[in-house]
């Protein structure tokens, strides 16, 4: 029984800053919500577009719509205003507007010269996962939508207006694609089948059956004629359109243990002569539509294949990967022109540094990164986890960088602070390393595991010192308190357990929560902690008699993490819903919220100054707010 509360994105209700005019100097100052002095990271790269004349292509990411220069990859613009993760994007044929689509269940039409927002479509109110997919019409007239309600949604652009919904998907739309003359419009989902749609009756005309597993990916051959799919079943398919017979299975991959890899993208030339896909073994091939021989592979991703795209002229490729990286390559030859950096995935955990000049951020992509707090240029990256980098933390005297990898990993890692060199890998735990936390002495490492259990580590050798039991399952979190003598932990079984760290004594057990306590803190002067849970609260206690002080109704779904001050008087709380909000500790009332993350907040921390809070998110991004 391991809970995975940590990935449930239920509730979106942030407002972002909208920004028109941009200055290509300071990525991490654009677009940025009210409050917010930098943000760090680009987000999760979702898809990929070229504008219809090839100069410009946007990138959809968790925190809005990137635009690029297609000629020298410099970023142009960031249009935000999505309360949640942008999923998908489709320029218009005459490459003037940019539709976006969120999770939020809304599309955004945005004029690409200025980011100008035009208008919001809200067709889709009620819907947790929103909008995976949208296409505009070659004719310009039309967005279609489509996402986790399994209707598709046709709109008209020059209103904004409902024309009409498409029925019949049995499971989530992924996949939307016009035929040339805007006359169809196929779809592809997770129910294994393909579509295809009479676009001005509404009519259904084939549904096209074989694939095994969800289609991910469709598109239309220039001619209209064909159209290509990809599937999670590990094959690309070539199918008639007049008469929806399966023209070929191009290629079917399976690994050495017979693993099928799925195929995530398929995307045509601009002259049809060639079909190229992207796959979860981090490679794109390149394929002869006429004979479906393969004609070359490209190269370089280190995870999968998440989108790819040919450039209007069909000389370039561009792909995006779970490695947080877009590639371009040369579709000619397959040589590799350049790589953008920049992009991350989920940001499950963030420490500053004890003097405030660094912090660190560790997530879905397995290193630890090092950021320059003034400045905002990134140090290093730690790179030696297999895993999620579930928990990061500085010793108090700065010199020691610890991260606790996923259940994959289960180990412990100390680092250098100050070079990033690896110093020993702390062995013991059996499954995810969810907290850590240091003595004040640094000689003293806490770690709490989805192993149910608690270890103390000497820091200085890596000798286990002990380990404490009593939790069902998982404990998620640990706090040492600033006199070395106090261990308070929260678990999967609602309670909060105070341990004696020099005897490694349970000292007491709390049982007010009624969720899972995902997140304890004490207080700097050692007096109180504060814990919160999935129940929506959080609680004040007393350390030395476990008294409890208060309830605070917090936030609109589970607390995932909570910090102190430096002088103990506000409290920070990252949620479920998106926000932090700051607490008068001795009144329990709402200082104020600041909404700017478009997934929740999983890590939250205040600088050693007090002056500024720091907030890791599954959006993929770390927010420094004033």
């Amino acid at each position: 029984m391991k809970s995975k509360l940590f990935l449930i994105v239920i509730t979106f209700c942030l407002t972002l800053t909208f920004t028109t005019s941009i200055l290509a100097q300071d990525l991490s100052k654009w677009g940025l919500p009210e409050g917010a002095k930098a943000r760090f990271g680009k987000g999760d790269i979702r898809e990929i577009k070229y504008s219809p004349d090839g100069t410009k292509f946007a990138v959809a990411s968790s925190i809005g719509v990137w635009i690029y220069d297609a000629q020298t990859a410099e970023e142009l613009n960031l249009f935000t205003g999505h309360t949640g993760l942008v999923s998908t994007v489709s320029f218009s044929p005459d490459g003037s507007m940019i539709a976006s689509g969120s999770n939020d269940n809304t599309v955004r039409l945005w004029k690409v010269d200025t980011g100008m927002l035009l208008y919001t479509l809200r067709g889709l109110r009620g819907h947790i996962h929103g909008i995976l997919s949208i296409s505009f019409s070659p004719d310009g007239s039309m967005i279609a939508s489509g996402g986790n309600d399994d209707i598709i949604r046709l709109w008209r652009v020059s209103t904004g207006d409902l024309i009409r919904t498409l029925s019949g998907h049995t499971n989530t739309v992924v996949s939307l694609s016009f035929s040339p003359d805007s006359s169809l419009l196929a779809s592809g989902s997770w129910d294994n089948t393909i579509r295809l749609w009479q676009v001005n009756t509404g009519d259904l005309i084939h549904i096209l059956r074989g694939h095994t597993n969800s289609v991910l990916s469709v598109s239309f051959s220039p001619d209209g004629s064909i159209l290509a799919s990809g599937s999670h079943d590990g094959t690309t398919r070539l199918w008639k359109v007049v008469t929806g017979d399966l023209i070929r299975t191009i290629w079917e991959h399976k690994t050495l243990l017979g693993n099928k890899e799925e195929i995530s993208s398929v995307s045509f030339s601009p002259d049809f002569r060639t079909l190229a896909s992207g796959s979860s073994d981090s490679i794109i091939r390149l394929w002869q539509v006429v004979t479906g021989d393969l004609i070359r592979t490209f190269k370089g991703h280190t995870d999968r294949v998440r989108c790819i795209t040919f450039s209007p002229d069909g000389n370039t490729l561009v792909s995006g990967s779970w490695d947080s990286t877009i590639r371009l390559w040369n579709a000619n030859t397959g040589t590799h022109i350049r790589t953008l950096e920049g992009y991350t995935n989920s940001v499950r955990s963030i420490s500053f540094s004890p003097d405030g000049s660094t912090f660190a951020s560790g997530g879905d992509n397995n290193n630890i990164h090092l950021w320059h707090v003034d400045t905002g240029t990134h140090i290093r990256t730690l790179e030696g986890h297999t895993d999620h980098v579930q928990c990061i933390s500085f010793s108090s005297d700065g010199n020691t960088l610890a991260s606790g990898g996923g259940s994959w990993d289960s180990t412990i890692w100390l680092w250098n602070a100050n070079t990033g060199t690896h110093i020993r890998t702390l062995e013991g735990h059996t499954d995810s390393v969810w907290s850590i936390s240091f003595s004040p002495d640094s000689s003293i490492l806490a770690s709490g595991s989805g192993d149910n259990t608690i270890r103390l580590w000497n820091v200085n050798t890596g000798k286990h010192l002990r380990t404490l039991e009593g939790y069902p399952a998982d404990v998620y979190s640990v706090s040492i308190s600033s006199d070395g003598s106090t261990l308070a932990t929260g678990g999967w079984d609602s309670t909060i357990r105070l341990w004696n760290i020099n005897t490694g004594r349970h000292i007491r057990t709390l049982k007010e929560h009624k969720a899972q306590v995902l997140s304890v803190s004490i207080s700097s002067d050692g007096r109180i902690f504060a814990s919160g849970s999935a129940d929506n609260t959080i609680r004040l206690w007393n350390v030395d008699t476990g008294k409890h002080l208060r309830t605070i109704r917090a936030h609109r779904d589970g607390v995932l993490s909570v910090s102190f001050s430096p002088d103990g008087s506000t409290l920070v709380s990252g949620g479920n819903d998106n926000t932090l909000r700051l607490w008068n500790v001795n009144t329990g009332e709402l200082i104020r919220t600041l909404s700017g993350h478009t997934s929740c907040v999983m890590s939250v921390s205040f600088s050693p100054d007090g002056n500024t809070i720091g907030s890791g998110s599954l959006d993929g991004t770390v927010i420094l707010w004033d």
